[in-house]
């Protein structure tokens, strides 16, 4: 892979990465570049100082985007378990309570159905689905360590 600092007709700058050196060559006789801020197909590139890496770096490859997404979520995960109450599948009683003022606010995460979050959120309870990367595993039950 190879990035260019490239520039429109506009004066507008902006990066892109292509396969190789001659990919950018194809992409631009057939007109399949566009400056993602005007839309033109006039591009070209500019003169860009080779990227050096500094002594201080780790020699090798950074981590991938997907392993990337993988440690964010679980650093999501870790956060959400040690700073929420796992309230299962009372989480909408909970919500509700706290947010009519009838117990005490605090964070908290639990199971809904999708009905019941659809109606969580038409009431007006603060209140969002976690996507499945970044729930935590609900805390074992007493019965289920032994």
């Amino acid at each position: 892979m190879i990035r260019y600092a490239l520039v429109c007709a506009g004066e507008h700058e902006f990066e892109a990465w292509f396969s190789n050196s001659s990919a950018f060559d194809e992409q631009k006789s057939s007109q399949l570049l566009e400056c993602p801020v005007c839309g033109s197909s006039d591009v070209r590139k500019q003169i860009m100082a080779p990227a050096v890496r500094d002594s201080g770096e780790k020699a090798g490859r950074s981590q991938s985007p997907e392993a990337e997404a993988a440690r964010i979520a679980g650093e999501i995960r870790r956060k959400i378990a040690s700073t929420h109450d796992y309230v299962g599948d009372r989480f909408a009683e909970e919500a509700r309570s706290m947010y009519y003022g009838q117990t005490e606010q605090r964070p908290v995460w639990g199971e809904v159905a999708p009905e019941t979050a659809r109606e969580l959120i038409e009431e007006g309870v603060p209140a969002i689905p976690l996507p499945k990367p970044f729930a935590p595993d609900p805390p074992k039950k007493r019965s289920e360590i032994n």
